[in-house]
């Protein structure tokens, strides 16, 4: 619980509870209990608020992230309020405010399906022990879904709805360290730049980790303020989040196969195949015709982990909304302390 306890000197620790969760490999830390909540109406407006340093949020997540209680590509949540709805809406179960080491971040397709699991684990919401539980979640892009699958009780997937998603531009050319290359826009909750890991002489690989950060890094600040990054409609939404490298594994039985990393924030990487990333993915293969309505993409990440993900049309028409199925599982329980006599406050971090 976030709160107050005396240190042995006698001056207040802060103090949090979390309940940490995995979703293919990666983290998402979740602060449920008491989280700082910032002011706002809705999820977006509190994101604003946190950035701005209101409610001691940002504090919270740098303690979270950083070493020594964290490290440089932590990931992790604190639970809000939901938005508000007009008359005959249904309103979310909750809303989540998201967090990396760099910031505040408006879409987590990871963490929504660690959300998912861990509200139908604890109860938050009624679920279904031989069948599917709905958890409806606002974050800073919009209204999300988990859909939460169990057979006797017992958790057998989760599949994340995102937000409509679309195509922004394709084959902007990025000058890198490696060379010139095309890099491909597209939108689904965070604006995401995709570029070929072949292209810059590379492959999605735990030996070509280092590299791959550099490169997504070059590509993200090379794009971040180029005009085709700014959402139209919610400025908020603006900039690169991430740069996609990938690698094209061929095509299965039910659709194209392909393996991932997502370099997010400020070279941050995301050891699972990306949720909101792999919806972005989606809107570029749909679009190309590479992705049918009822085929479905076998989404690979660097330490292959897998989700699968597929498409409906969007009501508007121009959109897409991508399903991804994952699954996540509880790693454990923890209070961490930050004593205001530790000189090294709340952390820092390498990379």
């Amino acid at each position: 619980m976030l709160g107050a306890a005396l240190s042995e000197s006698g001056a207040k620790a802060l103090e949090i509870s979390t309940t940490d969760y995995h979703t293919a490999g990666e983290p998402f830390r979740i602060v449920h209990q008491g989280p700082p909540v910032p002011p706002g109406i809705t999820v977006a407006e509190r994101r604003v608020a946190a950035i701005a340093g209101e409610a001691g949020a940002d504090l919270v997540r740098a303690l979270l992230c950083q070493e020594p209680r964290g490290h440089a590509d932590m990931y992790g949540g604190f639970i809000m309020p939901p938005d508000p709805v007009r008359p005959g809406e249904t309103p979310a179960h909750f809303g989540v405010l998201f967090w990396h080491k760099d910031g505040f971040s408006t879409a987590c397709g990871h963490g929504t399906i660690a959300l998912g699991v861990w509200a139908t684990d604890t109860g938050l919401v009624a679920s279904d022990p031989d069948g599917v539980t709905e958890v409806r979640i606002d974050v800073p892009s919009g209204r999300v879904t988990a859909y939460v699958e169990r057979s006797a009780g017992r958790f057998v997937r989760a599949t994340f709805e995102n937000v409509p998603s679309h195509v922004i531009a394709r084959g902007l050319e990025v000058s890198t360290s490696l060379g010139g290359v095309r890099a491909d826009l597209s939108f689904s909750g965070a604006v995401y730049a995709s570029v070929r890991a072949s292209d810059l002489g590379l492959a999605v690989s735990p030996e070509h980790y280092t590299e791959l950060i550099a490169l997504g890094r070059e590509v993200k600040w090379a794009l971040n303020d180029a005009p085709e990054a700014q959402h139209a409609a919610d400025p908020r939404l603006s900039g690169v989040y991430g740069t996609i490298l990938w690698d094209d594994l061929g095509r299965g039985t039910d659709g194209p196969m392909q393996r991932n990393v997502t370099v997010f924030a400020d070279g941050e990487v995301d050891r699972s195949p990306c949720g909101s990333g792999t919806g972005a993915r989606v809107a570029l293969l749909a679009e190309a015709g590479e992705l049918a309505e009822g085929e479905t993409l076998e989404h690979r990440s660097i330490v292959d982990t897998v989700f699968h993900a597929s498409w409906r049309p969007a009501p508007d028409g121009r959109s897409v909304i991508p399903s991804v199925i994952g699954a996540a599982y509880r790693t454990g329980e923890h209070r961490f302390v930050l004593d205001p006599a530790d000189p090294l406050g709340s952390g820092f971090v390498l990379r």
